[in-house]
């Protein structure tokens, strides 16, 4: 049966990572605070004002949250931030938001993935900061997440990428001091990832693998956090005014996904699509390859996708996301949108998206056509990191490319984004829903040493899912406790 993270495994070591909080002076924020950041003490408030988003500080844990104010320094919190783009930018009727994680420490929203990993593993004393070292394998920004999490919450980490990822985050790893291990191939290339793991595990008995396609706190951190934030653009920002059509994700660890099986329950007629790269079709014609869509892992079906909440799969060529990380951060790519009648103030947001960000809003174009949605209708997506972070793609690219002209700029506009088509999708029926989850046998099962029986679980029994979603309201409890060990809440 899948176990549940709802009791104290090891007394001792619970005493003994309370300790180090306490020199450490790290307070672990609650599930709830994340989700409504005013919940915080004004004492953490006040010192907050002192420290950068950024800033490799144990009160950073408390901007892990959608609401953070978009500035690098002394901000504090506000409401949630995303951007609305217009039809002069879609193409489509439909109203598109994306939610912005740019404002997140690290700069990507991963970094709350990786806390709901790491901090239940704590606060049950399953995981010793003391002695173990978090092992993060990652083809994208959670092992960036886990590193910074690690980092504050005053433990090593190894963290395990593509050799083909982008330079920036082998160098922010670095620098942070990461252990960091490269395994051949791209973004697709999971399996070498676990293949790594295995070895670690094998030869080292001072590691933990947090590995985000099978870690539930992945998907109930974006349960509970990013799902409630969407809930509240639609309610508060948008006043309700509107049907929630759609909610958008890239499927990657299935994490972010998952803020769709909240909406549902918010939202029972919405529809949850997910979107892969075309290179690499693995939901959407059982397919494999190598892309350069970063952020997104392929050539398996993650363990904590739940197939049954999935209506459509879409798939994006990685070539139409270079060709729009291009036009939204160029210059020509801008005047080319100015000159097309897009807003100043929303040219120059663009750049909130990075590639997957870029993959997730063309799946939303190609939803909007495919249901025939109108103005009435909204839909949401993640913008999950930014182009800041993939600086060296644009320098890249234009090496390769040459220098990109008006005349690129007009056509990746015309035949990308407002020629976006509904070929490359599949709306989902329950014998597909169920064939993406079978799919799960083969790497898990074969390669990773999982049990049929909890494979069979995850279809069959009507109950797990809200059971997984539902440990936050337990965790808290215990994250209350814990800090209570530490006694830094004290006046």
């Amino acid at each position: 049966m899948l176990s549940i993270s709802d009791k104290i495994i090891s007394e001792e070591i619970v005493k003994k990572s309370a300790q180090r909080f306490k020199e450490k002076k790290i307070i672990l924020p609650t599930f709830e605070q994340m989700r409504n950041p005013e919940l915080v003490p004004d004492s953490i408030k006040n010192e907050l004002r002192n420290i950068g988003l950024w800033d490799l500080h144990p009160l950073n844990l408390f901007r892990i949250t959608w609401k953070n104010e978009p500035k690098k320094n002394g901000g504090l919190y506000g409401g949630v931030n995303y951007i609305e783009l217009p039809k002069s930018v879609t193409g489509v009727d439909a109203r598109i938001v994306l939610l912005v994680g740019k404002y997140f420490p690290t700069g990507a929203h991963k970094v709350g993935a990786a806390y709901g990993c790491l901090a239940p593993k704590i606060i049950t004393g399953e995981f010793d900061p003391t002695y173990h070292k978090a092992v993060w394998p990652s083809t994208g920004n959670y092992c960036r997440g886990g590193a910074f999490d690690s980092y504050i919450m005053g433990c090593e980490s190894i963290s395990i990428l593509p050799e083909e990822m982008s330079r920036e985050r082998f160098e922010w790893l670095e620098d942070i001091g990461s252990e960091v291990i490269a395994t051949p191939g791209c973004e697709s290339n999971v399996k070498e990832i676990y293949d790594k793991c295995w070895e670690l595990k094998d030869t080292r008995d001072d590691v933990m693998i947090f590995n985000q396609f099978d870690e539930f706190g992945n998907s109930v951190w974006h349960y509970t956090v990013t799902g409630d934030a969407l809930e509240e653009i639609y309610n508060k920002d948008l006043n309700g005014e509107g049907n929630f059509a759609a909610y958008v994700s890239a499927t990657g660890s299935a994490g972010t996904i998952a803020a769709g099986d909240y909406l549902r329950k918010k939202f029972p007629l919405m529809k949850v699509v997910a979107s892969e790269a075309l290179q690499c079709p693995t939901l959407l014609r059982n397919g494999f390859g190598g892309h350069r869509i970063e952020g997104i892992g392929d050539k398996h079906v993650p363990w904590i996708h739940n197939s049954k909440n999935t209506d459509m799969v879409v798939a994006i060529d990685d070539e139409d996301c270079m060709k729009v990380l291009r036009l939204f951060n160029e210059k020509n790519g801008k005047k080319v949108l100015a000159d097309e009648g897009v807003p100043v103030e929303i040219i120059e947001q663009l750049n909130l998206l990075g590639i997957s960000s870029i993959s997730n809003l063309i799946t939303a174009i190609k939803t909007a056509k495919y249901y025939e949605f109108t103005s009435d209708d909204v839909i949401f997506t993640v913008a999950t990191d930014s182009a800041e972070l993939y600086q060296s793609r644009i320098i890249e690219l234009n090496e390769q490319k040459g220098e990109y002209k008006e005349v690129d700029a007009h056509k990746d506009f015309d035949r990308v984004i407002y020629g976006a088509g509904t070929d490359n999708l599949k709306e989902l029926t329950y014998v597909d829903k169920k064939a993406i989850h079978n799919l799960k046998y083969f790497t898990w099962v074969e390669q990773q040493k999982k049990e049929v029986e909890d494979l069979n679980q995850l279809w069959y029994d009507r109950t797990i899912w809200d059971k997984m979603f539902s440990q936050p309201e337990r965790w808290d409890e215990m994250i209350k406790e814990f800090n209570e060990r530490t006694g830094l809440l004290k006046p």
